[in-house]
């Protein structure tokens, strides 16, 4: 993007007096950022859907999944309609863009005049996939808990409210890059810090969900989450070296910052996390990845790879880190944007203030205010330009995500309600379930899954059914799958004294081996009674 910033802060005044001459399309350019475009789509659907989809319990997974879905279909056309002239237009005021291209109009068999080797068209089309991805992002913080009406209004809202100033403030030729002079080559403060101080505003908003802190609620199927991490690798590099609107050496330079980061973030999270708890996981070698690629964003044009090495692992482990503090804090973020994007968005931005060079880019002197690198070549005023960057952001798009919820929240019912949530927003929201479990069909005991209490020794003569009502088949089995995954330490003496004495489900029938009967009945509706407060356990004749 910054090729858009350097034309606009360069030239404005001289497009607005002369006429541009006809600008030559280059077809190597056209052709890498047609392939861009489509990686960065690939970002969202199905990278971040598939990304997010994992990490949420089994009975929400296809309403996380919506809602990039949706995204990719609501923001693309508000884009066409009026999110490109607020975000591009040359006229306008402090806070948009002019309406020149209202409906794209004046755009189609144009070349861009802030991309003049491609044609219009495709720069806007470009620009789509980042306004597409940005809204997407916020919703992992709320997820499992936002009604899907309140949902689409609070897209349609904060991608033109907040995401169109954003972007005509640092690469329209707005006021963050041509008085601050802060740098973003591809989107560290107008993606990933918007994004993430909006994820913060709105899970305080919303409040925690039922059962945060008490109840476990791990991912539902890791592969899907690590498939999506692979795709969002594989597609920042359309988002990054794309970036450069050119197949030039500028995108090499953006594209192998952005691949070290990522590595060298992946590898700095698991080093964090091993020490925290003694062995590495698959999850967090993907949100490593993730916090790596986040953190190099801003700077992926402007930094050496030996920096971009630096970035990503500082990214890695600081990101890591912030998600640890997490329940200390309080705030329920479902899917860590926070921890993610906010914190390494913002560590991003600072760090480019540090590792910027005019060697990389020598477009840095005209966007940084005549600076020719960052704090470790002498410039320390460019971290400063970097900070206050930062701090408008989240100014900004915090005050202005809190104004849409409280307008949202007066028409409609932002919340889920308890029964919704507790059912699930796949059943509630949208009437689908994403896996076939029935009443009926039987669900066996995951003997392998943590905690491993010891198998009581069976009682002859003592075995006995308990069976629970007023529980919905699906909450249910979700319920039950979540106890059965729940770590060792965290697992209730009630799960633990239940889980060592039955042997086979069928349905709401729980069949036991042994053990106090009356003891087991209340301890099985215990458990249930906390997702569904009608759970009623009954032993059977």
């Amino acid at each position: 993007m910054f090729v858009a910033a350097v034309a606009l802060v360069v030239s404005s005044d001289a497009r607005a007096q002369a006429p541009a001459a006809s600008p030559a399309i280059d077809t190597g350019d056209t052709a890498w950022m047609l392939t861009s475009t489509a990686l960065v789509l690939m970002m969202t659907i199905p990278g971040l859907a598939l990304f997010y989809g994992g990490l949420v319990r089994a009975k929400n997974v296809l309403s996380t999944l919506m809602h990039s879905f949706f995204c990719a279909g609501l923001i693309s056309v508000v884009w066409v309609a009026i999110g490109y002239t607020l975000s591009f237009g040359s006229g306008g005021n402090w806070l948009w863009g002019g309406l020149e291209h209202l409906g794209l109009r004046g755009v189609l068999g144009t070349a861009s005049p802030l991309a003049p080797t491609i044609p219009h068209a495709l720069f806007v089309a470009y620009q789509a996939t980042f306004a597409v991805i940005t809204p997407a992002l916020i919703s992992g913080a709320f997820a499992e808990r936002m009604r899907f009406p309140a949902f689409a209004a609070f897209m349609l809202l904060w991608s033109v409210v907040i995401y169109c100033p954003m972007v005509h403030w640092v690469w329209g030729g707005g006021w963050i890059a041509s008085q601050l002079g802060a740098l973003d080559f591809a989107g560290g403060t107008v993606v990933h810090v918007a994004s993430g101080i909006s994820a913060l505003v709105t899970a305080v908003y919303l409040g925690r969900r039922i059962g945060y802190g008490h109840e476990p609620m791990v991912p539902h199927n890791l592969p899907l989450t690590v498939i999506g991490a692979s795709l969002l690798w594989v597609g920042w590099f359309g988002f990054n070296a794309g970036s450069a609107l050119g197949s030039n050496g500028l995108a090499a330079v953006a594209f192998i910052n952005t691949h070290t980061a990522a590595a060298a973030a992946a590898l700095a999270w698991l080093a964090v996390e091993s020490l925290k708890t003694g062995k590495p996981t698959l999850l967090g070698a993907a949100s490593g990845a993730v916090a790596g690629l986040v953190a190099i964003t801003p700077g992926a044009g402007f930094v050496t790879p030996m920096a971009s090495i630096a970035i990503g692992a500082a990214g890695g482990a600081v990101c890591c880190l912030a998600v640890s503090l997490k329940p200390r804090l309080g705030y329920d973020d479902a899917l860590d944007v926070v921890g993610v994007h906010m914190v390494g968005g913002t560590l991003g931005a600072l760090l480019t203030g540090v590792f910027a060079t005019a060697t990389v880019n020598p477009a840095i002197k005209d966007l940084s205010l005549g600076l020719t690198g960052g704090l470790l070549y002498g410039h320390p005023r460019l971290l400063w330009q970097q900070t206050l960057g930062v701090l408008a952001t989240c100014a900004f798009c915090g005050l202005g995500t809190l104004a849409l919820l409280v307008v949202i929240n007066a028409v409609f019912r932002i919340r889920a309600t308890r029964d919704e949530e507790i059912l699930g927003l796949d059943l509630s929201q949208h009437s689908e379930r994403a896996y076939g479990f029935g009443a009926g069909e039987p669900v066996a005991v995951v003997t392998s899954a943590e905690p491993r209490p010891a198998m009581a020794p069976p009682v002859p003569g003592n075995r006995f059914t308990i069976a629970i009502d007023g529980v919905d088949p699906t909450t249910l089995v979700n319920r039950w799958r979540e106890l059965c995954g729940a770590p060792d330490r965290r697992a209730s003496d009630d799960f633990k004294q239940v889980y060592a004495q039955v042997t086979t489900i069928r349905g709401p029938r729980f069949r036991f081996r042994g053990g106090d009967r009356e003891q087991m009945r209340q301890r099985l509706e215990t458990l249930f009674k906390s997702v569904s407060p009608g759970a009623r356990a009954r032993l059977e004749a």
